[in-house]
């Protein structure tokens, strides 16, 4: 997906907006494969 940044705000950091928002991303991938990992062991072993 393409933006365009050209209409912008000169104070605004698009760049460490980018890293933070796939750093948010990255980091609810692995949230969820935790929890996911966590219920299948919850079902496997507390059963």
């Amino acid at each position: 997906m393409g933006l365009d940044l050209s209409g912008g705000h000169k104070d605004m950091d698009y760049d460490e907006h980018r890293r933070t928002y796939k750093g948010f991303l990255i980091g609810t991938q692995v949230l969820i494969a935790f929890v996911a990992v966590l219920l299948i062991g919850m079902a496997l072993f507390l059963v």
